[in-house]
């Protein structure tokens, strides 16, 4: 069953305006099979054959109907020269390759210019909720930010259970079934392969060994949704692991698991209040997909269900994941806020317009409500303060729970929310 991506606009769109569209994202999560939606032609380089003919015989891969595929593109980095060069050439600048790829070139060196103005690249990510059937798409994210006053309506026979389950699952698509364990095992198959790396030189991607790609995995995972300092992670691989690792050997392996497109940091959202507030800048830690963190720790459903600390953690970097899907549909990016004053906002959502919306993370309950309504309105009081622009809307992510609005926040649970 192929599920409708909210990314299959985007590509639209940009090949209308670009002569190559590069889809970029994670292994397994369903790139070729979207891309093959508008591609009339493929070459696909998945095997070391594959990459040798291109290599001897580069100009005959873009040969094809267009938009012409070139799946894995990434096991030849020089047709990313090519292909600028061939689409300046023709006569039709628009809507020529469609690149996808699971990783950035193992070298960087061998890209020689960085396609503006040809070649645009589109994050894809695992599917949301809504993508895949499994959101009642009750709240849409579009209309909020076009004007909603209240929201109300029951949740009746989700539990949080079955928000445990889908972190621990993912998006992978396929992992979608109705048989929960075998869709467990599936994810579980899929992190087991994460590094992998069948057409690199000796088998390893940027020649990094996979326990110490595993290390700092696992210590991302330990830190996720927090703002751990580079430092912190890397006393803490020190604290938990044999091997011993300086700042040099941890940026670099951190450069490659971003570029492998299994992490994903938020970067901090600066409003320039007028006060003398510093602002933290340190990146919030998350995933490309939250069931990589939790296979990589060996956790599961159950063991979320005994620890609502790390529950809460876990299931904030799968909101922050759903919220990107949906905000880069709308031309916009999430950022999140802390000042040194303790105040916070989980996710800032900010559209090219400069609408933008506050979002708290909670798993639910009175309590944990009550204090997100708090820090929403004590944020949205200091920006009043400083006479910035107010947000469209304020609005808390539950895990579980009906949809509400209390003193103008929506209280929305994940599986209501929609584009």
């Amino acid at each position: 069953m192929y599920f409708k991506r909210y990314i299959e606009k985007e590509i639209a769109e940009a090949l209308d305006t670009s002569g190559v569209v590069v889809v970029a994202g994670p292994k397994y999560c369903g790139k070729t099979t979207t891309a093959k939606l508008f591609s009339k032609s493929e070459f696909v380089l998945d095997t070391k054959d594959k990459i040798r003919y291109a290599q001897t015989n580069s100009s005959a891969v873009f040969e094809g109907e267009t938009p012409r595929l070139i799946d894995e593109w990434q096991n030849y980095p020089d047709l990313w020269n090519y292909a600028k060069t061939i689409v300046d050439e023709r006569e039709t600048h628009f809507g020529q390759f469609i690149f996808t790829g699971s990783s950035t070139p193992a070298d960087m060196n061998l890209i020689y210019h960085n396609g503006a103005g040809r070649i645009y690249t589109i994050k894809m990510y695992p599917l949301s909720l809504s993508e895949s059937l499994e959101s009642k798409m009750i709240v849409s994210l579009k209309r909020l930010f076009s004007g909603v006053d209240k929201i109300a309506h029951l949740n009746d026979g989700y539990r949080l259970e079955d928000t445990a389950f889908y972190i621990c699952r993912g998006g992978w698509p396929t992992s979608i079934t109705d048989d929960r364990n075998r869709a467990l095992k599936i994810t579980s198959n899929y992190c087991s392969t994460l590094f992998d790396f069948e057409n690199c030189k000796n088998g390893k991607y940027r020649n990094k060994k996979q326990d110490i790609l595993k290390m700092i995995l696992k210590s991302y995972a330990r830190n996720i949704s927090t703002e751990a300092r580079r430092t912190v992670m890397i006393n803490d691989v020190n604290e938990h692991e044999d091997r011993k690792l300086d700042p040099d050997t941890f940026d670099s392996y951190v450069e490659a698991l971003k570029d492998l497109y299994i992490i994903n940091d938020l970067e901090a959202w600066n409003p320039n209040f007028r006060s003398k507030t510093a602002i933290i800048s340190t990146p919030t830690r998350h995933f490309i997909d939250t069931s990589i963190a939790a296979n990589i720790l060996n956790i599961s459903p159950n063991d979320l269900m005994q620890d609502f600390n790390t529950f809460g953690l876990f299931f904030e970097d799968f909101v922050i994941k759903e919220l990107r899907i949906y905000a880069s549909v709308l031309g916009g990016e999430i950022r999140h806020y802390r000042d040194n004053n303790g105040l916070e906002c989980d996710a800032v959502i900010h559209l090219k317009n400069g609408e933008y919306a506050l979002i708290e993370v909670k798993l639910g309950g009175d309590i944990l409500i009550e204090e997100g309504i708090k820090n929403l309105s004590n944020l949205e009081n200091k920006l009043k303060d400083s006479n910035k622009k107010l947000p469209k809307f304020k609005a808390i992510i539950t895990a579980h729970g009906h949809a509400d609005t209390i003193d103008g926040v929506f209280i929305i649970p994940i599986n209501f929310l929609t584009l």
